[in-house]
């Protein structure tokens, strides 16, 4: 799942907005390096990856990838359900997108201010870029989503690969949208149970 998917989970899951969004950004252990709500969602959001990269549907559709593409698959597939999400997003939330978008924003603006260490500066970047040029609004357009892959492309010789992922989505569009609407069902179960199993070991504490 990418940033959109995991901004809905927080939403979800009533758990930070901000944690779930840093989970790209922070390395290593986070206790300590940020509040305790901060932190939940930061361990939440790699349960998401967790669970989502070792999910069956994920191992079976990385075989629509050619073999050149397989490894690069996980990083297309997210930007995928990225765009599912947002293209039907009444499915899953009675606000709009656009409403549910301000709220994010403005969420992860307060918990931003109310943490005294310091947040990686490349989330600040990407973060503030998100909601400024609208990035959820316009994942609802397939090629939106292929552009975003291969501007990835160009960060490194090792992702140039990346920019031929599109096709394979393209290709196999009504077969990867039919499995989102199994695994993004299975993923929100899977981590309001999480939520649940991290409030009671922070009781337990």
């Amino acid at each position: 799942m990418n940033f959109l998917a995991h901004l809905h989970i927080a939403s979800a899951t009533n758990t930070s907005f901000t944690g779930n969004f840093l989970g790209d950004f922070v390395k290593g252990n986070p206790e300590g390096q940020f509040n305790a709500d901060i932190v939940r969602g930061i361990r939440l959001h790699r349960f998401v990856d967790s669970y989502t990269d070792h999910h069956p549907i994920t191992k079976s559709l990385k075989l629509l990838f050619p073999p050149s593409l397989r490894r690069y698959a996980p990083i297309a597939l997210d930007m995928f359900w990225d765009h599912c999400l947002a293209l039907h997003w009444h499915h899953f939330d009675s606000s709009s997108l656009s409403d549910f978008c301000c709220r994010a924003e403005l969420q992860i603006a307060d918990e931003c201010r109310l943490e005294v260490n310091p947040l990686p500066p490349r989330f600040e970047h990407v973060s503030q870029l998100v909601f400024k040029n609208r990035w959820f609004e316009h994942y609802a357009q397939l090629e939106n989503t292929i552009i975003g892959l291969e501007k990835m492309a160009t960060r490194s010789a090792r992702l140039a690969p990346l920019a031929m992922t599109g096709e394979v989505l393209k290709q196999h569009y009504d077969e990867l949208l039919a499995q989102f609407f199994v695994l993004y069902p299975d993923v929100l179960q899977k981590t309001r149970e999480q939520t649940v199993f991290f409030e009671i070991k922070k009781e337990t504490k």
